[in-house]
């Protein structure tokens, strides 16, 4: 095949190397993608709800609705890598393959696939292990695919590594990774500073709070947003801001909350997964903190709704990546999806719309592609794409032009989603801020 690279023939980019992304540990990302790295942490390690799906004929008026008009593809398949971390000793994310796969079915039915051609997942499992992530990158160059998606994963950037020294395009929900947010052939469907900067600074302000305290997972790679980004974009808002640090596995911060009260704060913003946001929650009862409580999305799972009272979980402004649990029309499309073409898919687990949105972004954007699929067409079609919504995403827009953020060309999406939580824990609706069009 024309565009398969050689070892020995391709051009090797030279980029440093970055500690965060190299880490075999605990992977928090920046900003909106943040939310994304730490969902392998909080994974269920079984995401089947047990009861399956109920098919829907695709002949019913409901489904023809949702689903759109059916225009099959044909010809031979055009085969686009997946890199998943699939089941491993951390969490079960099998569920990104099987929705990738009732995608494709969709997409190859009700969408002509891509240039009229069937879409054909080629799939490599990384089991969060950064040797065989970087193998499934080497292995998607072997088998000559002319891009690759990569769905939640822990250990992304290595086996995007190999794919971005061949310029193999590729397209990911998120990533810190400093390489992958200036490659020019590497596009990510999250605002590198919605989730954890942008929208702590927007519910201030909306609030009128005056003073905000991040409330951070000790991680290095969770750090660098709130250390060295945060505090000059909230000073510029005229926003007061203190970082707090704390310690993974710390079971009482009764301690560091009382700091948060002292230090005048009116406002906090909790950075961590479900069980660092229990204890900071609960801590901030235990000290009488009556301000505004607002956390990435990865802070609530089902052990958070039963171990942090309602009085508290009520009005938490949460920063969202996929709007599930509530009925929107994103969230009714992916159902239909998958209860027609998928099995064994829980509606509630966030990683199965997220792999949703990059399958079908990745088509979306592709939308007029014709002629020969190479990697140079792939990039080229998604670099001139129109700006479009993004499937699956509550009413977000994307454009892959690289001025969506011009410090992190590779991203494609400005703003993000927020909810406020009830007393269960559940979300409300979801609102769409900062999504701004981007420029020619």
């Amino acid at each position: 095949m024309p565009h398969l690279r050689a070892l020995a023939g391709r051009r090797a980019r030279r980029r440093p190397e970055s500690t965060s992304s190299r880490s075999t540990g605990l992977r928090l990302a920046a900003t909106a993608t943040l939310a994304a790295s730490l969902a392998f942490v909080t994974a269920c390690s079984d995401d089947s709800d047990g009861g399956g799906t109920t098919p829907t004929a695709t002949g019913s008026a409901t489904a023809q609705s949702l689903l759109g008009a059916v225009d099959k593809a044909s010809g031979e398949p055009i085969k686009i890598g997946l890199i998943t971390d699939g089941q491993s000793v951390v969490a079960n994310l099998t569920i990104q393959n099987r929705v990738a796969e009732a995608t494709a079915k969709w997409l190859n039915e009700h969408r002509g696939g891509i240039a009229g051609r069937p879409i054909e997942f080629t799939i490599c499992e990384t089991d969060n292990d950064p040797a065989k992530a970087a193998d499934c990158g080497n292995k998607m160059i072997e088998e000559d695919v002319p891009a690759v998606l990569i769905g939640t994963s822990g250990v992304g950037p290595d086996a995007w590594k190999p794919l971005g020294d061949a310029d193999i395009p590729v397209m990911i929900f998120g990533t810190s990774d400093p390489d992958m947010l200036t490659d020019p052939a590497t596009f990510i469907l999250g605002d590198p500073t919605f989730g954890v900067i942008d929208m702590p600074i927007q519910v201030a302000q909306d609030e009128g709070n005056k003073k905000v305290t991040s409330i951070v997972i000790d991680v290095p790679a969770a750090l660098h947003s709130a250390q060295d980004i945060a505090p000059p974009l909230f000073d510029k808002a005229g926003i007061g801001y203190e970082l707090l640090r704390v310690a993974p596995g710390t079971a009482d911060m009764t301690p560091q909350m009382q700091q948060v009260k002292s230090n005048g704060s009116d406002q906090v913003f909790i950075i961590g997964n479900d069980t660092f946001c229990i204890s900071a929650m609960n801590g901030l009862k235990a000290v009488g903190f009556t301000g505004t409580i607002s956390a990435i999305s990865q802070c609530f799972s089902d052990a958070t709704r039963k171990a942090v009272s309602g009085d508290v979980l009520e009005g938490i402004v949460v920063s969202a990546f996929a709007p599930i649990g509530t009925d929107n029309p994103s969230a009714a499309l992916y159902k239909e999806v998958v209860d027609t073409y998928g099995k064994d898919i829980d509606l509630s687990n966030q990683d199965g719309m997220v792999m949703f949105t990059i399958a079908s972004g990745f088509h979306a954007a592709l939308t007029g592609l014709t002629g020969d699929i190479t990697p140079q067409s792939i990039t080229a079609a998604i670099k001139g794409m129109k700006e479009t919504e993004l499937p699956g995403a509550g009413g977000l827009k994307f454009r892959c032009n690289g001025k969506a953020h011009p410090e992190s060309p590779a991203s494609c999406v400005r703003g993000g989603l927020v909810t406020t939580l009830d007393d269960k824990g559940q979300p409300s609706e979801y609102k769409v801020l900062g999504n701004t069009s981007v420029e020619d």
